[in-house]
């Protein structure tokens, strides 16, 4: 059934909207939740959107959605108002200084095929190209080369937001430097970001060199992860056999003398397939992925030095399917994503051990490791460990058993990534974040009616939900 439309006026703004009631849902699949969403091209249909999110004087809530990557429910708000940003695309280079201004709905992949050929590339980039920039500073994105680079928030000049007064403002760590860090990671809650002025890192080519190494056990895998290589490291890990095994990946650029002799290398990668809405989820159960991490275990190279491999290939791979979620069926996956600090080692053991137990199956992991937090009060990243699940919400205890890998992950002063939770408890959230407090006093600050509002915000009791 196809959404419907409306053409709602508002009088303060004398604007024009399209509202369209559709669905929305999370990168991770499920059913979604019904939603009214507008998509503003110019600031006055933006101070528009606040007037319809304020629903004729009681807030009906108003949340940001770009691309709709993040893994669960951040970008959505039943039977509110979802904004959607991806018109606002514009991209401006300042070359001799190698800083973009982004507007919030252009992707990683646009600024990466706009500017790798003029000899500049994004900082920081996260494992999909199609995360819109807004998303990318809501959540903070980090990537295989945080240990080096951090987040992109530490390469962000200045952000332009709207805010729940309707006041388009400038934000820098100079000018207001609590809201400008508030919004790094805030999941989108401070305000509507519309724009990102961010320092990019100088490239010679769309070429990477990259050392692979195959490992036979975790303990394997974090030390190669510790050993001296490029700044793009992160290993793949198989758990679906008797042990964990997999292969460690550290990557960095090539020099343009090096660059082999042939075509250019794209920095983004083509969708090459398109898993269908009819794709029997059923094939995708331990039995046939534990055969397939089989195959791609033994074709791993034991030890290979300076292999070179395209930007997008690299960093991009599951980029060349289109709506690979469907893989799981109808009721999706969950991302699971935490950062233990190092010497907390043991605690990532202890999780894969848990689902285990559990029988719960994980179809993909990767593990990584972590440098230092940028400050910024709900930025994900602690210098430590970091590992990625990827988890069937068909599969049975899932909930029970990651609720315990919760308490194992706050007792080692660890926490689990925002962007990419759908299930999380209130009481996980307050241990996890130890500045929360903090954040919630910037936001109170900027918008005390409470107007930006998500049902991860309400779920988690990241905000108060009581002034609905």
């Amino acid at each position: 059934m196809p959404p419907a439309e409306a053409a709602l006026s508002t009088a303060a703004a004398n604007v024009t909207l399209t509202q369209i009631r559709t669905r929305v849902s999370g990168w991770g699949g499920g059913g979604g939740v019904p939603v009214r969403a507008v998509r503003p091209r110019r600031a006055d249909e933006l101070v528009a959107a606040l007037e319809l999110a304020r629903d004729g004087g009681r807030a009906c809530g108003l949340i940001a959605r770009g691309m709709g990557r993040s893994y669960g429910d951040a970008a959505q708000l039943r039977d509110g108002l979802v904004l959607e940003t991806t018109a606002m695309k514009e991209i401006e280079l300042d070359a001799e200084r190698g800083v973009v201004r982004a507007g919030a709905g252009a992707t990683i992949g646009e600024l990466l095929d706009r500017l790798v050929p003029t000899g500049w590339m994004v900082p920081v980039v996260p494992g999909t190209q199609h995360v819109s920039v807004g998303g990318a500073v809501a959540s903070d994105i980090h990537g295989k080369n945080h240990g080096v680079d951090g987040t992109l928030g530490s390469h962000v000049e200045a952000l332009g937001l709207l805010t729940a007064a309707g006041d388009v403002v400038e934000v820098s760590p100079q000018q207001d430097g609590e809201l400008f860090g508030a919004t790094l990671g805030g999941m989108g809650l401070t305000g509507v970001i519309l724009w990102a002025r961010i320092r990019m890192k100088p490239v010679s080519s769309a070429w990477l060199s990259v050392d692979t190494d195959r490992v036979g056990t975790l303990d394997d895998a974090l030390a190669v992860l510790s050993s001296p290589g490029g700044p793009y490291r992160v290993a793949w890990l198989d758990l679906l056999g008797p042990g964990i095994r997999g292969a460690v990946t550290r990557a960095e650029h090539l020099p343009a003398a090096a660059v082999p002799a042939r075509h250019p290398a794209p920095a983004t990668v083509p969708s090459r397939a398109t898993v269908p809405t009819w794709f029997p989820s059923a094939l995708l159960r331990p039995e046939t992925v534990r055969v397939f991490n089989a195959l791609r275990y033994a074709r791993m190279p034991r030890a290979e030095r300076g292999h070179p491999e395209p930007i997008g290939s690299h960093m991009f791979p599951l980029d060349a399917l289109d709506a690979w979620p469907r893989l799981y069926g109808p009721r999706g996956f969950v991302q699971y994503q935490l950062v233990v600090p190092y010497g907390s080692e043991r605690v990532i053991e202890a999780v894969i051990e848990e689902l285990r137990r559990a029988r719960v199956p994980c179809y993909l992991c990767v593990l990584k490791d972590m440098g230092e937090t940028n400050g910024a009060p709900l930025s994900f990243p602690i210098a430590g460990w970091t590992i990625t699940l990827d988890l069937p919400c068909a599969a049975d205890g899932l909930w029970a058993a990651l609720d315990r890998c919760d308490e194992s992950v706050s007792a080692a002063a660890g926490r689990v990534y925002l962007s990419k939770d759908a299930r999380m408890r209130p009481a996980a959230l307050e241990a996890m974040y130890p500045r929360l407090g903090e954040w919630r006093q910037v936001r109170e600050r900027v918008d005390p009616e409470g107007l930006w509002r998500s049902d991860l915000a309400l779920r988690t009791g990241l905000i108060d939900g009581s002034r609905r």
